[in-house]
């Protein structure tokens, strides 16, 4: 980043300088000094001898082209020196000393409005030593929960012997500052026993009590000085409760008010002695304290203040948060959980960082992919080497030439110290001349080539006295005939514009063209408070752009939590995002209800990491989005509710199972079935005997519908015959003309009856 700036001001200079001038010209200096606070490329010409209407002040190059000697130009060069690198560590309790971070101090040389890159890396090592120190709310709400803590250390130890071969455990508990109205004054016998009413009996109320110091002795721990946090481990404060909690000014409802001193008043029977008469602490101050200690705080707390920690969580950097069961009965898990979220997380914090400076991060984590704009890495798992650029760039030119900050992992013990020198002094102002022959006999100083002359004495070798006029020398008070004198905002004097005092600010240049003070204001601030005026110019500090210098280049007020910009969902716009995705709203872009789901968002993952195709194939951006891991599976398993499991038809109509995991240290995981459910070809035989069938059966039932019609035909035409048979009516008499068909015959032989 520092390169390509560098890279696009020489551009720019080249360019302006192609048109009569650049930035180092046309600034109307006039020593060494002034001219490296105009730009980081402008150099200064100290030679005695030079040429009058040549510039001082201009690129090298020019300088070089005009012969200026390489020994006479000032140009301090920005730069970046490890002192001290010891390489990384990879494991944590081999004996030696754990490093985690690299390097370890770095000194910087930065030139006015100069910017330097430099780079760190961080791994979270292998058996790293841990401390934990417990502490337990014993008000009587939390009394069921202590007996579930009392075999907690031998449990503890056997889960994070998994974890780290080198535990230590401490213990120490709270209930609330002794005194109205935190606590029962009447009657007399509930100061002793402040379960008295309910017809229990409790410990006497007291505000914090240090009970066992840390020790590797971890059955202590079921039983009952310092704490003793060892300088080579991770520290873990489990912080148990089941109630909200004091902060800073809450101690005025007892009439305490002065302020907590954040030190430890443990008296020699190991309480905090000051709980009467020193105030909470606040927010601020618990969160400077847990810094210097590399304490990573763990609210294991009830579901009905949950919400309240999590909001305490995101201002207290390298903080957890977990829903505490009524009995406390998960908080082994809760603590096994809450530890592997912080190591699976690696988050750069700045200690002491001057003013004057601005640091710019850019992380890269996994797939040594570079994401701008961020200073943590999440999703890690132990053993895994991280690295991040800084750019950190210097405004205008401090008054203490040396200062120093540190960068740190939270909660780690390994820090950069980071030198800062300010290179605002030329080399040739050790060597200037008082009283100079060169100029005017004695009448100014010789520094860096010119004269600085005495008071009263004027010109460039102090040549000319005040108390002298000459009117042909106010020729040279104007750029062109005609133009006002000196701008109209100094006097010409002896040839020389002396510009006016102004209390906006300093007028500067040949002809007192130039101010700091003319420039445009937003919010009633020149330059937005983010810039510089020169001579109606703003030149906006690092991060910053835009004519008012109202628009920072940032992005990580934009990231979310999930690590994308503005999730997704937009575009960071200065500093703000942008929600471009119909539904989407939230500072990040966050809350989306109308969005696609977790399983359509982690569709296209698989697609392109397990297939290596799909729009973020495309768009180059799979391993930036999807962060996930990435397993092969027969079957998908139950894991819970922290598992979704999802389908979807891909390109070739092919039914592809996956199962969405993220585990307890925010890890993502994607188990993808590993066969997918794809539709067989045609059989063609099967095909043919189908169509066949499909034929013969088409007219067997043709057939048999034709003969059902000409059925139901027949038998309505008979039974219309029958009807019309039916209906009909005859008349019945003689026919004259009818015979009967009767014939008579006579047998001759017959003789009648004998």
């Amino acid at each position: 980043m520092g390169q390509l700036s560098v890279t696009l001001g020489i551009l720019l200079l080249c360019a302006t300088g192609s048109r009569g001038g650049n930035i180092c010209t046309t600034r109307g200096v006039n020593s060494c000094k002034q001219c490296l606070a105009v730009s980081p490329l402008c150099a200064w010409c100290s030679a005695e001898v030079w040429v009058q209407s040549t510039p001082r002040c201009d690129l090298r190059a020019n300088l070089l082209h005009s012969g200026c000697g390489q020994d006479h130009i000032e140009s301090p060069r920005s730069s970046v020196t490890i002192l001290e690198d010891r390489p990384l560590s990879n494991k944590g309790s081999g004996g030696s000393t754990t490093t985690q971070m690299s390097p370890q101090r770095i000194q910087l040389n930065l030139r006015p409005d100069d910017s330097q890159v430099f780079h760190v890396q961080v791994r979270q090592v292998e058996d790293y030593p841990v401390d934990i120190y417990y502490l337990m709310d014993l008000s009587n709400s939390m009394k069921d929960d202590l007996r579930n803590i009392q075999n907690l250390g031998t449990k503890l130890a056997s889960e994070m012997r998994k974890l780290t071969s080198n535990l230590r455990i401490g213990f120490g508990a709270f209930v609330d500052k002794p005194i109205s109205p935190y606590m029962y004054i009447s009657p007399p016998e509930a100061v002793e026993n402040p379960c008295y009413e309910i017809g229990e009996t409790c410990l006497p109320m007291f505000g914090y009590k240090h009970v066992l110091s840390l020790t590797d002795e971890v059955t202590r721990f079921n039983e009952e000085e310092k704490i003793g946090w060892r300088n080579d481990a991770s520290h873990l404060l489990v912080f148990t409760t089941d109630a909200k909690t004091h902060i800073a000014l809450d101690g005025r409802l007892a009439g305490i008010v002065q302020p907590n001193d954040a030190q430890c008043h443990i008296n020699k029977d190991n309480f905090y002695s000051a709980t009467t008469t020193l105030d909470y602490p606040s927010l601020g101050l618990m969160t400077e304290k847990l810094s210097q200690k590399n304490i990573n705080l763990i609210f294991a707390v009830t579901d009905t203040v949950v919400g309240l920690y999590q909001n305490y969580s995101e201002l207290i950097p390298g903080t957890t948060v977990g829903t505490l069961s009524r009995d406390s009965s998960n908080v082994l898990q809760l603590i096994v959980d809450s530890y592997g979220k912080i190591r699976s997380k690696v988050e750069l914090e700045v200690r002491d960082l001057p003013e004057e400076l601005s640091l710019a991060f850019n992380a890269t984590c996994l797939n040594n992919e570079v994401i701008p704009g961020l200073k943590s890495c999440v999703g890690l798992k132990i053993g895994d080497t991280v690295s991040f650029s800084i750019e950190a760039k210097v405004r205008g030119c401090p008054q203490e030439q040396q200062k120093s900050f540190t960068i740190k992992p939270v909660g780690f013990k390994d820090s950069l110290m980071v030198l800062v020198n300010f290179d605002c002094e030329c080399s040739c102002e050790s060597h200037a001349e008082a009283n100079s022959p060169s100029c005017s006999r004695g009448n100014g100083t010789l520094e860096c080539g010119v004269c600085r002359c005495n008071p009263g004495r004027l010109g460039s070798h102090c040549e000319c006295s005040e108390e002298e006029y000459n009117p042909s020398q106010q020729d040279n008070c104007t750029p062109r005939p005609g133009q006002p004198l000196c701008s109209q905002r100094g006097e010409c004097i002896c040839g020389q514009c002396v510009c006016h005092s102004s209390d906006f600010g300093k007028v500067t240049g040949k002809y007192c063209e130039c101010d700091d003070f003319s420039c445009v204001r937003f919010k009633g601030q020149m330059c937005s408070g983010h810039g510089q005026c020169s001579c109606g110019d703003c030149l906006c500090d690092s991060d910053w752009t835009g004519d008012y210098c109202n628009c920072t280049t940032r992005t990580d007020t934009c990231m979310s939590s999930n690590g994308l910009v503005c999730s997704g969902h937009g575009s960071c716009v200065c500093g703000r995002c942008e929600c471009t995705q119909p539904g989407s709203y939230g500072d990040t872009c966050e809350k989306c209800p109308t969005c696609p789901d977790a399983c359509t968002i982690k569709k296209d993952c698989v697609e392109c990491k397990k297939f290596e195709r799909g729009k973020l194939v495309e768009q180059q951006s799979c391993s930036r989005v999807c962060r996930d891991e990435i397993e092969t599976v027969q079957e998908l398993s139950d894991r819970g509710k922290d598992a979704v499991n999802c389908t979807y038809k891909d390109e070739n109509d092919c039914v592809m199972r996956f199962q969405y995991y993220e585990d307890s240290s925010g890890k993502s995981i994607l188990y993808i079935i590993e066969e997918p459910d794809c539709p067989k070809g045609p059989d063609v035989l099967v095909v043919l005997l189908s169509v066949t069938g499909a034929i013969l059966l088409i007219g067997l039932a043709a057939l048999l519908i034709w003969k059902l019609l000409i059925t139901i035909h027949d038998r309505r035409e008979f039974a219309r015959f029958e009807e019309e048979k039916a209906r009909a009516k005859w008349d019945t008499t003689h026919n004259p003309l009818y015979k009967e068909a009767t014939s008579t015959f006579t047998n001759i032989t017959y003789r009648g009856n004998m």
